[in-house]
């Protein structure tokens, strides 16, 4: 079985949020899934996608401190016209990358226990993003 669709996010502030709950709520047929894969694409880029701490918020406020002391938006980048912050937002981009490829069992994400998908906003207004699902795997 194939399953493809496009999810929508929700515009959110710069920061790492997570999205694990709005990926699952909005895949109906990951449950009609036993055994497969789930292929998660960013159509970003100047937002990331990761797989990290699903627990403590400090961990992706950490986060989002770390980033913006290694990629500050002050450095004399020559892609500049979008703002101060989109040079930074792609290479975070970059870093992080756009993609998750995940593991899908008796209709769930196998997911370690503390593990949850995480969007990276990387631009002050991002917007909405937009991320194409694919599902692949025996129902």
């Amino acid at each position: 079985m194939w399953h493809q669709q496009i999810l929508t996010l929700s515009a959110k502030p710069r920061g790492f949020h997570l999205i694990t709950d709005e990926i699952v709520d909005a895949l109906s047929a990951l449950r009609n899934i036993n055994t497969g894969l789930l292929h998660l694409l960013l159509q970003h880029t100047s937002a990331s996608l990761t797989l990290n701490e699903n627990c403590d918020p400090t961990v992706r406020s950490d986060m989002e401190q770390h980033f913006m002391r290694h990629v500050p938006e002050d450095a004399p980048y020559q892609h500049d016209y979008e703002g101060r912050d989109d040079m930074p937002a792609h290479i975070k981009s970059s870093t992080l990358g756009v993609s998750l490829l995940l593991p899908v069992q008796r209709g769930r994400l196998v997911l370690g226990t503390w593990q949850g998908i995480w969007l990276g906003e990387h631009r002050i207004d991002g917007g909405a993003r937009r991320i194409v699902a694919t599902l692949q795997g025996e129902a």
